[in-house]
Order: structure tokens, then C-alpha cells, then sequence
């Protein structure tokens, strides 16, 4: 039997605390794992080095640095995490990985850190309901 899986979108916004929680709450109805997403912004592709393994090593500590206080949250819970940490555009990859992942479905704010790109649903959102494949849940 496999495994159930909820993935929860988080980009370190106001948003993704909300997303948490009802990650782990799904996550406990169904006895499932939260598959805790998060898109990073791209590494560069055309510095050279040593300037790109540096700004790498800025990305993913950045990414760490946003993470931590939602895995602790998850570890507290109880609830079993996967980890996803993908390079943008995160509106293909939520859904890529979800998709890969077999998740029940995906739980992700209505808006994220971007004002302009969110003027009424955030355009991650509008991207990942268009092109997902589970049901999507949208926290406000």
C-alpha cells in the first residue's frame, strides 16, 4: 500500500503558516506525509567561477534559512516530511512534484511574496490550479 501524500507550497510568506497548518491537519486526517515544497530562486547560469558556486551557497542558504521553522513545526506535529527544494518557475514545479510525488493534493496560499504578480489570486496559484493534476487546496 502506498503511502499518502499532501504537498504544501511554501515561499516564506504570511501565507505559508496558514498552508502549514492545514497541511498538517490533512495530513493527520489521513494518516499521510506533507511533501513540503519550496522554490528557491534560479541558479545562475552564465557567471563564472568562483562567482556561481558562491551564489549558490547564498540560494541554498536562503532556502534553509526559510525552511527551518516549517520542518520544525512538521517534526513537532509528528507528522512525516519529504522534502522538495526546486529552482523556479514554482507554478510548473509545485505541480511537477505533486504529480511525481502521487500526492492527494496540494495545499498553497492565494498569494505569495509578490504583490504585483498577485493582484486577486497570486499567479502561482492561478498557474498550479490550471495545470495540477489533484485537487488543489487555495488558503487565504
Amino acid at each position: 500500500m502506498n503511502q499518502k501524500k499532501i504537498a504544501a507550497a511554501i515561499d516564506g510568506s504570511e501565507y505559508s503558516d496558514k498552508v502549514l497548518e492545514k497541511a498538517i491537519e490533512f495530513a493527520q486526517l489521513l494518516d499521510a506525509a506533507v511533501v513540503l515544497i519550496y522554490c528557491h530562486r534560479r541558479f545562475p547560469k552564465i557567471l563564472g567561477q568562483p562567482h556561481r558556486d558562491h551564489i549558490i551557497s547564498e540560494i541554498m542558504d536562503e532556502t534553509d534559512a526559510v525552511v527551518a521553522p516549517f520542518l520544525q513545526k512538521l517534526s513537532d506535529s509528528g507528522v512525516e516530511v519529504i522534502e522538495r527544494f526546486m529552482e523556479e518557475p514554482a507554478g510548473t514545479m509545485i505541480s511537477e512534484v505533486a504529480e511525481r510525488e502521487k500526492c492527494e493534493m496540494i495545499v498553497m496560499g492565494s498569494r505569495g511574496l509578490s504583490d504585483i504578480e498577485g493582484l486577486l489570486i497570486g499567479s502561482v496559484a492561478h498557474k498550479v490550479l490550471h495545470i495540477a493534476k489533484c485537487p488543489v487546496l487555495v488558503v487565504r
